[in-house]
């Protein structure tokens, strides 16, 4: 099977820290508090429940590996993280990488190589301007 691929657009927010350790976020969600230190887009126009069919079963797939990457006003971060059979990949609202196995309603992918601490700063800088459009391309295959 080939790879599948989603595109999720939003934008940055002044409150964009992107400073937590082992979770990276995108969410629907226009407001940021401070203390969403993991989000890197906010006004995201896909949560997990958006996603299509066909990229859910791939990413449920055993060994699936799915490719993320962040692009805002000409810088790019790739991440690198794993499917895993028992993502539910149906909350509305958020989605989230993980460094760890942790699962829960919110989960996109696990075992990332990268969490938000691990972006580029000039990337970060970037994502803190509310005017600034992000990308998120995500592309799965086993």
């Amino acid at each position: 099977m080939g790879s599948i691929i989603e595109v999720v657009h939003g934008h940055g927010h002044g409150n964009i820290k992107a400073s937590h350790r082992s979770t990276l976020e995108i969410t629907k969600d226009d407001h940021l508090s401070t203390r969403g230190d993991c989000i890197v887009a906010v006004g995201a126009d896909k949560g997990l429940a958006d996603l299509s069919l066909e990229f859910k079963q791939c990413l449920r797939k055993h060994n699936s590996k799915l490719t993320i990457t962040v692009e805002a006003g000409g810088e790019s971060n790739t991440v690198v993280a794993r499917g895993c059979e028992n993502l539910t990949l149906l909350h509305p609202v958020e989605m989230v990488i993980r460094k760890t196995k942790f699962i829960s309603e919110r989960t996109l992918a696990v075992c990332s190589d990268k969490a938000a601490c691990d972006l580029s700063r000039e990337l970060v800088k970037r994502l803190t301007n509310p005017e600034q459009t992000v990308k998120i391309t995500l592309k799965v295959g086993t």
